[in-house]
């Protein structure tokens, strides 16, 4: 476990336990075709509508993105109308935002392999907290500096499902992002030294086909400890010639979904609403105990959610989880629901995910229509939080 004697972990910087997360990727997808939710889903046109939903669940605090490949269509040329726009209108509703700066999505000249990659990152990183603090000067900034890079350098790196399209380099596309990570952060604190920074990476648990088999057993441990490369990384642990510090591991945001467990070998997914469930199937407490032993930072379930029918059942299972966590001790500061307004798919945009508080049903006006019993189960886990006198 790392010292904390720098940062406190009992201090929540968050205005509510209960966030929201709306979708911002602008990545290229599997077809090499530019999505961007941030208009798809209707949240560029019902910007002030969404936020006034959010008071209606008691919540303060949210997730935004910049949409890089937006911001910079031309190289350190930077146009940042739809920001300043988020920031005034979160700023007269009450609502902090939490910034990504790359969530998924590069401009269309940059891949994270190219020579140049890290250097436009780390100039936008600080030119965007140079425009941030012109509009607001005195409050905390929190940011994402890039969003799940495991996640990315996998699906770019080894799959082939965006930029830069690559297989079989997957921790090459990771090694870079994290460079561009690290430079970005320092680039940030050259311009505002109290910037925090919460890294949101998968929480995931991947177990072995064979118990009894040692070599199985190994694999599995292997390919689930990788998960806490980036972290090792931006600490330092790991890689120092990228210049990680302790201090850079800050607050950890864990992104947990319903298929974030599964079979080393098959990619059998560990169903988690079967009773009895796996024998190796882990809680989510036990899941966010081991990454708070193994750091000793503060944490937030940074995404969760679920399509479909069960997403009232999601909800109250996140709920009694998050509880069991806060009565532990464990410095769990927050829950973002993600995405709290439904998104489509990013390879078919013609299919939508209905994994939303409130559901689009119709693609060209974008209305949105709340799914009541998600919304019932927001209510009644803010009724727990309550009583347990957590502010929600």
């Amino acid at each position: 476990m790392f010292s904390d004697d720098f940062l406190d972990i009992n201090t929540n910087p968050f205005k509510s336990f209960l966030m929201g997360g709306f979708e911002c990727a602008d990545h290229q997808n599997a077809f090499g075709n530019r999505v961007d939710l941030y208009k798809v889903s209707g949240h560029e046109r019902y910007l002030e509508e969404d936020y006034d939903r959010l008071h209606e669940l008691g919540i303060k605090t949210i997730r935004e993105g910049i949409r890089w490949s937006a911001v910079e269509t031309e190289p350190y040329q930077y146009n940042w109308s739809e920001v300043e726009r988020i920031i005034k209108v979160s700023e007269s509703k009450n609502i902090q935002v939490i910034w990504d700066i790359c969530h998924f999505g590069f401009p269309d000249d940059l891949t994270p392999l190219h020579p140049m990659f890290a250097r436009r990152f780390g100039n936008l990183c600080r030119e965007f907290v140079i425009k941030y603090r012109s509009l607001v000067p005195e409050d905390s900034l929190i940011v994402t500096a890039i969003n799940e890079v495991s996640f990315i350098s996998w699906l770019g790196g080894d799959v082939r499902g965006t930029s830069p399209y690559c297989t079989g380099q997957g921790w090459e596309v990771k090694y870079a992002l994290m460079k561009a990570y690290i430079e970005g952060i320092e680039k940030m604190k050259e311009v505002d030294a109290g910037i925090r920074i919460m890294v949101t990476e998968p929480l995931i648990n991947i177990v072995p086909n064979d118990p009894l088999s040692s070599l199985s057993v190994l694999n599995a441990e292997n390919k689930h400890f990788e998960q806490f490369q980036v972290h090792d990384i931006l600490s330092g642990a790991i890689c120092p010639e990228l210049r990680g510090k302790p201090e850079y591991l800050d607050i950890i945001g864990v992104n947990y979904y319903y298929n974030n467990q599964w079979v080393n070998e098959t990619y059998e997914r560990l169903p988690w609403a079967e009773k009895p469930t796996h024998p190796l199937f882990k809680s989510l407490q036990s899941l966010i105990e081991a990454v708070f032993r193994r750091y000793g930072r503060s944490v937030v379930i940074a995404e969760t959610s679920h399509p479909g029918e069960d997403r009232a059942k999601w909800i109250s299972m996140i709920a009694d989880e998050c509880l069991s966590v806060l009565q532990t001790g464990i410095p769990l500061l927050g829950c973002c629901y993600y995405p709290i307004v439904d998104r489509p798919d990013w390879d078919h945009l013609d299919i939508w995910h209905h994994s939303g508080i409130w559901d689009v049903f119709d693609p060209v006006s974008v209305t949105r229509k709340a799914d009541v019993e998600s919304l019932h189960a927001i209510s009644q886990f803010k009724k727990l939080l309550d009583a347990l006198n957590t502010y929600a």
